[in-house]
Order: structure tokens, then C-alpha cells, then sequence
């Protein structure tokens, strides 16, 4: 067990140090308190380094939140916990205006005003980048930056939780595989997600619902883990790139989709499920593994690290359509969480992918979940600091290391709880090894319909009375229906 000497006392621990994590971290310490920062990998090394999608912001002159959320309730496919996309499109500009604050530069016009993107999806050009699709890369660096210079944040690299503090029913801190601890009165979980739970995927290896299995192992309920989204446009069958995704916002700038028969069948810029399905559809109709991405019309200077990643691996998308096919990329559901970021379990909270505030509902609006990681992480902060003192307890349990999913399981995943899923694979799932896998097989069996990214076969309709409903795992496992305000 840890004794005093590897014991540290903050005022907040924020486990994860991606985009969400970083940020909560620096509002935390400019509110003047103590933090300690945990971060798996070196800093700017996170999933959010990767991402290429935006900020989405109702910054234009002929936009409004009030249109922002509307495009949110409908990618969201009537599952769209109203109150928190109220939340996000009113504070996103404002957290745009922060990051700027804190040195991140967005892309600019020729006249200085924010270049915004359009992406499926969204009625309007709402999303801000950094250096194109290199927006995630941008930001994480310039936030880790400012952390290291933060006299007030204390980062441990290249360590990994094991198991969350718990006394009385209360969480307290966390316990890492090396055997430290940090007592905190707020612990926030800011572990990103776990699409890499899926055999194919957009998403790095360390993608695997770390801080959903936390959560989880201390009691938290867990909420729409079957609300997996596919990106439909990842690299398919190029050695070196598989699954490299291919950033929506390219096409928004005009790049379209074509099957085997050299034909466009899908409406590029329509909500990611929609086209993921479709993309899907002609696969199997074809026998093909990918269908062709024209983007020969695209400038690329637009989006200079996708080129540079694709000649790399001997594609030109100047001179040629890239093969392309959905993979898993974003899980709507986490850890269940208020509009602070608060989880069932007391002094637990969380934030960004590893949190479910029912923002997303049933598919993800492009580009909302950087917004989300700033809109919510700064409510996360203030409310970890609302939390009361954590006491004085010296001794912390042992480090549990968590479960791992083998290859099998994630193969498992794929082909039961895919773009497709039926009550017989997903039965298959209820006996897999790993506890997440269980979990996601028992949401998505009590949703019996199809809505947004998750497709029942043996349930095509979608059903009225489900609008605005979950699917909550508690800590026995099973799984009830509620509806969130």
C-alpha cells in the first residue's frame, strides 16, 4: 500500500491529459488551486493531438445557438438530452475566446477574421481550426505549454490509474500503477474513449474506456455505450495507414464519395451515421472493402498533414480517388455526469469522451466534441473545487490493474456490435472476457430499435417512446431505461 512518502495532496486530480484534461487542469489552477495532472503518455502525445476536426462555435454573423443546437438535435437522432446542448452552444464561444486567450491561433481570413469550416451535418460554417486538419495537434501543444509553465499543476508522465480512491461511498483520489496516490477532493476523469475496443478503428491503442472501467469499478453508472459512431472516411487496405482518418471537413470542401461503379450514392455532407451506413450498404451490395474518395479538387493546402500522410503511403489524392471504409472513431456514451460534470459517485467527475451528459444523443454532430471538452471541462473545474475537503486519510489502497481487452474481443466487438448489430451477436457478447464489452452488449440489447449509429437488424424502426431515453449500466451490470432532463 502507499505510505506518506508516495501520497500527494491536491485540491484536484484530472486523470487524462488530452484536449478536455489540459484544459479543466488550467481552469482549475487560474481558480487558484492545487492540481495534479496525470497523463499516460508525455504531454501532446494524446488521442486529442490526433484530431483533425474543429472547434464548432455559432461565430459567424448568420449563425446563432439557437441553430447550432438545432443541427445538434438533429444529428443527434431525437436522443438529445436538450439541456446540455443548450449548455454547449451558448458557452462555445466563449471557450474559443479562452483558448485564443491562452495562445492557441486559429485559422484566419484574409482579413483577420476567424475562417470558419462547414462540416456534415451543420446548416452553417461553424468550425474553427488550427492549421486545417491539424487543429487537435495545435491545440494540445500550445495547452501543454501552458500546463508545464503553471506553477500550480503538477503533471506525473507516463503514469496510468489503476483504481479510484474510495472511502464511505466517496471518491477521494486515485491510486497509479506505480504505487503513488493523490488524495484530491475533486477527481476528474478526462481518459477519452474507447473505440479501440473495436478491431478497426480511427482511434490510437490507448483508446480503450480507461476511465468508463474506473468509473465503473467505483460504482459510477455508465450510460449509452451503444451509441458507438463510425467515421465513415478512414483509410481502407493500405499498409501503414489503415484506419488513418480522413477529416470530414474535407468533404465540406467539396470532396465526394463514389462506388465501384464510379457513381456518387450518398449525400457527403449528411450526419455521420447516415453516411457511414450507406457507405456500408454499397460494400456489401458490391462484395468491395472500400469505396473512393475524390478529393482531387480540394486544395491541399487546405489540409496539409492528410496529403502528407496519404503520399506517404504512396496515394495521391492530387492525381486519385483514396480508398476508404467506415471505422469505430467516437463513443457517445461514458460515465453518466450532470451539466458540471458531476458523476453518481460522490468527489467523481468527468469530462470529454469518458463523460456522457447526453450531448450527443444517438450520433455525434461533427466537430462538437473539442467544444464539449472546453465547454464542460471549465464547468468541471469549478465544481471540483465545490466539492468538500477530502480529509486527512495517509493510507490508500493497492493499485487493481484493470482488465485489458485481447485481440479476440476486439474482433468480438466488430462483428457483434458493428455498424449492424443483432440479439443473437449480441448475446455472444454478454460472455466476452472484458467488462466493457458486456456492458456495451447490455445497453445495446435494451434498446430495441435503431436509432443514430446504433442499427438494429432484427429492430429496424425507431421508435417514438424511446425518444430522449438512455440506457443506464449501474454497478450490478444490468441495464435500466431513463429519461434525463
Amino acid at each position: 500500500m502507499p505510505d506518506g512518502s508516495d501520497l500527494r495532496h491536491s485540491d484536484v486530480a484530472v486523470i487524462g491529459a488530452g484536449g478536455a484534461g489540459l484544459f479543466t487542469a488550467l481552469t482549475a489552477a487560474e481558480a487558484g488551486a492545487r492540481v495534479t495532472l496525470v497523463s499516460a503518455t508525455p504531454l501532446a502525445e494524446t488521442a486529442s493531438y490526433w484530431a483533425q476536426g474543429g472547434i464548432a462555435a455559432a461565430m459567424a454573423a448568420d449563425d446563432s445557438p439557437e441553430l447550432h443546437l438545432t443541427d445538434t438535435e438533429t444529428a443527434g437522432r431525437g436522443a438529445v438530452r436538450r439541456s446540455a446542448a443548450q449548455v454547449l452552444v451558448a458557452e462555445a464561444p466563449d471557450r474559443v475566446r479562452d483558448l485564443e486567450r491562452l495562445g492557441v491561433v486559429f485559422d484566419a481570413d484574409q482579413d483577420g477574421r476567424l475562417s470558419l469550416g462547414l462540416e456534415g451535418g451543420h446548416t452553417r460554417r461553424r468550425v474553427a481550426h488550427c492549421g486545417g486538419s491539424a487543429t487537435g495537434r495545435r491545440i494540445v501543444r500550445q495547452l501543454s505549454a501552458r500546463v508545464v509553465e503553471e506553477p500550480r499543476i503538477t503533471v506525473f508522465e507516463g503514469a496510468r490509474a489503476t483504481n479510484l480512491w474510495m472511502e464511505g461511498g466517496r471518491c477521494v483520489g486515485v491510486v497509479l500503477e506505480d504505487g503513488r496516490a493523490i488524495r484530491a477532493r475533486g477527481t476528474i476523469l478526462s481518459t477519452g474513449g474507447a473505440a479501440a475496443l473495436w478491431s478497426r478503428t480511427t482511434n490510437p491503442p490507448g483508446s480503450l474506456g480507461i476511465g468508463l472501467s474506473l468509473a465503473h469499478e467505483a460504482g459510477a453508472d455508465l450510460a449509452d455505450l451503444e451509441f458507438l459512431q463510425f467515421h465513415p472516411t478512414a483509410v481502407a487496405g493500405i499498409k501503414g495507414r489503415e484506419g488513418f482518418l480522413i477529416t470530414e471537413a474535407i468533404r465540406g470542401e467539396g470532396a465526394t464519395l463514389h462506388g465501384a461503379d464510379g457513381e456518387r450514392f450518398v449525400d457527403e455532407l449528411a450526419p455521420r451515421d447516415e453516411v457511414a451506413r450507406a457507405i456500408f450498404s454499397e460494400l456489401e451490395r458490391t462484395g468491395r472493402t472500400a469505396v473512393g474518395l475524390d478529393m482531387r479538387h480540394v486544395d491541399p493546402l487546405l489540409f496539409p498533414n492528410v496529403v502528407a500522410a496519404l503520399r506517404e503511403a504512396g496515394l495521391d489524392p492530387a492525381r486519385e480517388r483514396i480508398p476508404v471504409a467506415p471505422a469505430s472513431h467516437y463513443m457517445m456514451g461514458g460515465v453518466v455526469t450532470d451539466l458540471d460534470g458531476r458523476a453518481s459517485v460522490d468527489g467523481l467527475l468527468a469530462v470529454g469522451e469518458a463523460a456522457c451528459t447526453g450531448l450527443h444523443g444517438a450520433n455525434r454532430l461533427a466537430s462538437n466534441s473539442l467544444s464539449e471538452c472546453f465547454v464542460f471541462g471549465a464547468r468541471a473545474a469549478q465544481a471540483a473545487l465545490s466539492q468538500p475537503a477530502s480529509g486527512n486519510g495517509a493510507v490508500a489502497p493497492a493499485s487493481q490493474p484493470l482488465s485489458r481487452p485481447t485481440r479476440a474481443t476486439q474482433e468480438a466487438l466488430w462483428r457483434d456490435a458493428g455498424l449492424v448489430r443483432s440479439r443473437e451477436g449480441l448475446e455472444r457478447l454478454l460472455d466476452d472476457p472484458h467488462p466493457l464489452a458486456r456492458l456495451i452488449a447490455a445497453c445495446a440489447l435494451g434498446r430495441e430499435e435503431s436509432r443514430g449509429a446504433h442499427t438494429r437488424a432484427d429492430h429496424p424502426d425507431t421508435l417514438a417512446e424511446l425518444d430522449g431515453v438512455h440506457a443506464v449500466v449501474g454497478a450490478d451490470g444490468a441495464s435500466r431505461l431513463e429519461t434525463w432532463n
